[in-house]
């Protein structure tokens, strides 16, 4: 039990409430890692298969040094724990998963490049203007669409969205998304965010996949919880539906994801989606 020494009280606390919905707010230096992985230790201390703890962080960088620390504390079974970025876990679910939703296992995932350059090819065929519908401008408004789980049918049938792409003059980014979603699915390539909007969908039309997900992930932790986008927080969400031992980490005055979709009211609302939360 060594890896309680050294926490104050508060830190202590954080560790030990291990059952139920439990939000740890905690400042930059406040030692956020250090609760993070002694919380696991005390998990795995506990008794709990470190097969069925999942700890979700937004850096590899932050995944390794949480893992070695881990690994220090509780020895190599630490490594049987499911633990990395929302895009490295889910991409090893899909991996096992994808043929449900008509993709090969062993699917390409695209990088930016990979897939600012399929859309040039799309715009050259189009004969759009490039200026105009910059590769770059068409990639983070699919983007976009994806982290908040609109489809390109739903793009292309949502009359809000429509109305906004025709009054700034591009009102062809609907079939160039359509299109690129076409190109992307024949090729057997998913793009980074899909990764994320394709597990949503898994979850959504395959209700023994989540359920199966559900049972084998019986703890939860997300580290940086301000930082998630809608897609992160309703696959968490229904991970964490029939155990409810979820822990997310966070600083609700320091989002640094907003240009990227986080959501800052995925930590404000915590409180709402579960009332006996521990703070």
């Amino acid at each position: 039990m060594d890896y309680l020494q050294g926490l104050n009280p508060s830190q202590k606390a954080a560790v030990e409430q291990t059952e139920g919905p439990v939000m740890i707010v905690a400042g930059a230096g406040s030692g956020k890692t250090k609760v993070v992985t002694c919380r696991v230790a005390h998990l795995i201390h506990k008794g709990v298969d470190p097969f069925h703890i999942l700890v979700l962080t937004f850096t590899n960088k932050a995944a390794k040094e949480m893992r070695e620390r881990i690994i220090k504390a509780v020895g190599v079974e630490a490594n049987n724990i499911w633990m990395g970025t929302f895009h490295s876990v889910f991409a090893k679910i899909l991996r096992v998963e994808a043929n449900k939703i008509g993709y090969p296992n062993n699917f390409t995932i695209y990088d930016t490049d990979d897939s600012k350059s399929l859309i040039k090819t799309i715009l050259k065929e189009m004969q759009l203007d490039d200026k105009l519908y910059n590769a770059n401008f068409v990639y983070n408004r699919i983007s976009s669409s994806k982290n908040n789980l609109i489809s390109a049918a739903e793009y292309l049938s949502s009359p809000t969205i429509q109305a906004e792409d025709s009054s700034s003059g591009r009102g062809q980014i609907g079939q160039i998304y359509q299109t690129y979603a076409q190109r992307c699915f024949k090729a057997g390539a998913m793009d980074f965010d899909d990764l994320l909007f394709k597990t949503n969908v898994l979850f959504k039309e395959h209700a023994d996949v989540l359920y199966k997900y559900q049972n084998r992930f019986k703890y939860l932790m997300v580290d940086e919880y301000q930082d998630t986008n809608f897609s992160q927080y309703l696959i968490v969400k229904k991970l964490a539906a029939i155990n409810e031992n979820i822990c997310v980490v966070g600083d609700d005055a320091q989002s640094i994801y907003a240009f990227r979709g986080a959501n800052i009211q995925n930590i404000l609302n915590f409180e709402t989606d579960y009332p006996d939360l521990k703070v």
